[in-house]
């Protein structure tokens, strides 16, 4: 008898596609039960193999800081994995109450709609600082997504009496919809594309 293994014993990662080519091989979406691979794909150039659901938990224990110098910082935040794990876990049965759709899916098609393509660097010329438009990596594209998601859902949770998981729920709602007014993820990587056509 073939058992299905399904991510936190409910959802199917069966049957769910990239739709973006940019992502297909940086999005892993293989079977786990539970996802955590206990730091077997640390080094940088393998996070890629982490199911992606895992590597949001990961953002989600530190969300990191917005801006230069800690303007707005998680440096409290202690990192419990559990923690995160259940934060998620709720996060994903709210929006399956919500769309009446796999979770997993919702969440993979906001990804996608968060994922920049365009972003600026700096380098000096002479004694001037030139700003560049630069194509973002697939790659870097899924790390800055996942982190605007969790910094989006951390900020707007502050002081909220929804808590975490609720808010966690409406950013990845909001960006699966395209909705840039409540999503914090679309809203910079409208921001940030803006200004890379700008320095083009």
């Amino acid at each position: 008898m073939n058992m299905e293994i399904k991510l936190f014993g409910k959802w199917s990662c069966e049957g769910i596609e990239v739709r973006d080519p940019g992502l297909k091989r940086y999005i892993t979406l293989e079977p786990r039960l539970v996802p955590k691979s206990r730091g077997r794909y640390r080094a940088q150039f393998h996070k890629s193999k982490m199911h992606i659901v895992e590597r949001l938990i990961t953002k989600i224990m530190v969300p990191g800081h917005k801006g230069k110098k800690h303007f707005l910082t998680s440096g409290h935040c202690c990192g419990q994995w559990y923690k995160a794990y259940k934060l998620v876990k709720e996060a994903f049965e709210i929006i399956e109450k919500v769309t009446k759709k796999n979770p997993i899916e919702v969440f993979v098609r906001a990804l996608e709609n968060a994922a920049l393509r365009e972003e600026l660097t700096s380098f000096q010329v002479g004694g001037i600082i030139v700003r560049k438009a630069v194509v973002t990596s697939p790659q870097r594209r899924i790390d800055i997504a996942l982190r605007l998601m969790a910094q989006g859902a951390y900020h707007k949770a502050h002081r909220n009496p929804k808590g975490f998981a609720r808010c966690l729920a409406e950013e990845i709602l909001a960006a699966y919809r395209g909705d840039i007014q409540n999503s914090y993820a679309l809203r910079e990587k409208e921001r940030i594309e803006r200004e890379a056509a700008g320095a083009r």
